[in-house]
């Protein structure tokens, strides 16, 4: 039976969502290893996967179906009847070109159930895993020196927000910025092209991961189903927001403005998720160090041109000015993180206070440690849910990072 995969909104009833379970592959972070793999402390397993059922029941509490990345993989696999070409396809994006290397791999990772597989293939692959009997020099004296793995973890795979995200009734599926999270998006794609539930959906793929230009689902927002929010960040570029707005404006979409929001390239504020939200239809998150003195920010407004394939831009300073005339509404509340206080902001924002999770309008999902920043939510009348996040945000991400809506509305 095929999903009914739409989203056109941030805040509308959450019907049903991706995530992922943090696995193995966050036990195969070292000090050593975890800034390549863009972590800054290594987290606890068994109280990471303790938090994250937390915030799973809390969204199936209230009436989310919850789907999970490696379950469905693997299932998309089983049904692909081209299990070899995909465990050819993994292997050739871990960097692994010679053929005995490759062949002894493939042989090693056939040798498991799927599910087995597809959970060692996120996890990474130790060198003394498997018995590798090759003549390269280069392989026995560059790779076995330079890492501990034949195929590196992929430790931020609970973050599902980004590898690919829904747009109405399409799907982009994201090239993403750094090496250590490219390998993430082929998960999607293998599932969108070969699970049941999937492929005989209707998506329409809006983007593929093949770009060049990288575009990241955190730094994306869904505001109601004419206008997205695109964050102009450390890992989105602007030409990327260019590309994805003239496929949308020339195609079947129902999409016709983007609001392309500049903020700081910096790993704290490394997507727009991370420093606004929305969370009701009149009421947004907002980290105030994304903005001047003033409140000015750099705001460009995308629509399509007067000539096909031609796109309009115009550039504003006031962000509040912005969202009111593309969501056609008189006021609006921008609720600082931390509100606003010098400590309390960068304190609450660093452990993703601005990254909430609506399930519905004006009811959120956040982290329990983010206490001012919820409280003054409350003050809003925002109902506020809160999870337990000791170990979760040892990885820069909160519950909008987490989870991947499927279904809206």
């Amino acid at each position: 039976m095929s999903l009914n995969i739409n989203v056109t909104s941030e805040i509308s009833k959450l019907n049903s969502v991706l995530l992922k379970r943090p696995g193995r592959e966050v036990e195969n972070l070292t000090p050593n290893t975890m800034h390549d793999l863009l972590f800054d402390d290594i987290p606890y397993l068994p109280i990471i996967q303790q938090e994250h059922d937390a915030f799973a029941n809390v969204l199936k509490d209230n009436g989310a179906q919850v789907y999970y990345l490696e379950k469905l993989a693997a299932e998309a696999i089983e049904h692909s009847h081209s299990k070899e070409k995909i465990v050819q396809q993994f292997i050739n994006e871990s960097d692994i070109h010679e053929i005995d290397i490759a062949n002894e791999l493939s042989n090693y990772l056939f040798s498991m159930y799927t599910q087995s597989m597809v959970d060692k293939i996120m996890a990474g692959i130790r060198n003394d895993e498997v018995d590798i009997h090759s003549t390269s020099l280069a392989w026995s004296a560059d790779h076995q020196k330079k890492s501990l793995f034949l195929m590196q973890p992929m430790p931020n795979l609970y973050y599902t927000r980004d590898p690919a995200n829904i747009l109405g009734s399409g799907i982009s599926i994201n090239n993403m910025t750094y090496t250590a999270r490219k390998r993430e998006s082929l998960f999607m794609e293998i599932i969108v092209k070969y699970h049941p539930d999937f492929k005989d959906s209707g998506l329409n793929i809006w983007r593929d991961r093949m770009v060049s230009t990288s575009i990241e689902g955190g730094d994306v927002l869904v505001l109601n189903e004419e206008v997205l929010a695109i964050g102009i960040s450390q890992r989105t570029s602007g030409r990327a927001i260019e590309e994805l707005a003239k496929t949308l404006f020339s195609s079947n979409s129902t999409f016709k403005k983007i609001l392309a929001i500049e903020i700081p390239h910096v790993r704290a504020m490394m997507h727009l998720d991370t420093v606004f939200t929305m969370i009701d239809t009149d009421k947004f998150t907002i980290h105030p160090g994304i903005q001047s003195l003033d409140g000015k920010m750099s705001v460009y407004v995308l629509q399509p041109g007067k000539h096909k394939g031609e796109i309009e831009v115009k550039h504003q300073t006031d962000l509040s000015k912005a969202l009111m005339e593309a969501l056609k509404i008189s006021e609006l509340a921008l609720i600082p993180c931390g509100g606003g206080d010098a400590i309390a902001a960068p304190r609450e924002q660093w452990n993703d206070g601005s990254n909430t999770l609506a399930i519905e309008p004006g009811v959120v999902v956040t982290y329990n440690r983010n206490y001012v920043s919820n409280d003054l939510m409350r003050e809003y009348g925002v109902k506020v849910l809160e999870v337990p996040s000791s170990e979760l945000s040892r990885g820069r991400g909160g519950p909008r990072c987490m989870s991947m809506p499927l279904s809206r509305g």
